[in-house]
């Protein structure tokens, strides 16, 4: 193992795209069939202040309005995201922001041909997974890792 492998938390947002499409099993299991562990996961409604703040740092762009509307037009899922090396390895099976872009094997690049309705939202560091999951989540939400052996133990 290199000596910059080490287990990190990310954020991951399925988007009402995903949603609304019934993706969200298969984007789940592609994260856990590359070896990454749901920690916390939601189903919920975002509020616009959530939303605006979750983007803030788009806030002066000009697609910012509109990426703050779509994501509060449905259901979206939020989850913790837990591996080595969590936050690239996230972002290299989201693919780029750009679905044309995106590589073929990637959600977007499987997926979805819109860069605003791109399936999925993943943190780009850990600084913003950080933020992003005490957006989402309380303490409380997250859970640890049990093995089902020993449950009945």
């Amino acid at each position: 193992m290199a000596s910059e492998d080490h287990i990190e938390r990310t954020f991951l947002m399925i988007k009402p795209d995903g949603v609304k499409r019934g993706l969200v099993g298969q984007i789940i299991s592609r994260l856990e069939e590359k070896g990454l562990e749901l920690r916390a996961l939601k189903l919920k409604n975002l509020d616009i202040e959530t939303a605006r703040k979750h983007y803030a740092e788009h806030s002066d762009k000009p697609f910012y309005d509109h990426l703050v509307y779509y994501v509060t037009s449905g259901p979206i899922i939020v989850m913790a995201v837990e591996g080595f090396n969590a936050v690239r390895a996230v972002r290299q099976l989201v693919g780029a922001t750009n679905p044309i872009e995106a590589m073929p094997g990637s959600l977007r690049g499987d997926f979805c041909l819109e860069q605003v309705r791109n399936l999925v939202h993943a943190a780009d560091s850990l600084e913003a997974a950080s933020r992003e999951l005490s957006l989402h989540f309380n303490r409380d939400d997250f859970v640890s890792e049990v093995r089902v052996g020993e449950i009945y133990d």
